[in-house]
């Protein structure tokens, strides 16, 4: 897969708190921009039989070299044995706004 400068990155929990606590640790630790939240109805099979749930879709924007450390942090405090965690590359946009995804992404040891 060709590898774009931005992507956002996709979870779902079924709870807020956990909801709270991906925010938190990805927010404070500068991995993502921003982080979109939205109910959803999810439906799927797991361990043999078909599910559905309530749970909250998170959609959060970052650049594409920080996917490993986004990963990483949501595994950490997720809440799910085998949470999904996709990255959708983003292949164009506002470039103010990519420029801006960029400049709040920057880990303290980068800025200049």
């Amino acid at each position: 897969m060709t590898e774009t400068p931005f992507c956002m990155v996709l979870t779902t929990t079924n709870s807020q708190e956990n909801c709270d606590a991906i925010i938190s640790r990805l927010l404070s630790a500068q991995l993502v921009a921003c982080i979109q939240t939205l109910p959803v109805s999810s439906h799927y099979r797991w361990e043999g039989k078909i599910c559905s749930d309530q749970e909250i879709l998170l959609l959060m924007k970052t650049q594409s070299r920080h996917y490993q450390a986004v990963e990483l942090a949501i595994r950490e405090v997720h809440c799910y044995e085998i949470p999904q965690i996709i990255q959708v590359p983003v292949t164009d946009g506002f470039q103010a706004y990519l420029h801006w995804i960029e400049t709040v992404t920057l880990h303290p040891e980068e800025r200049g």
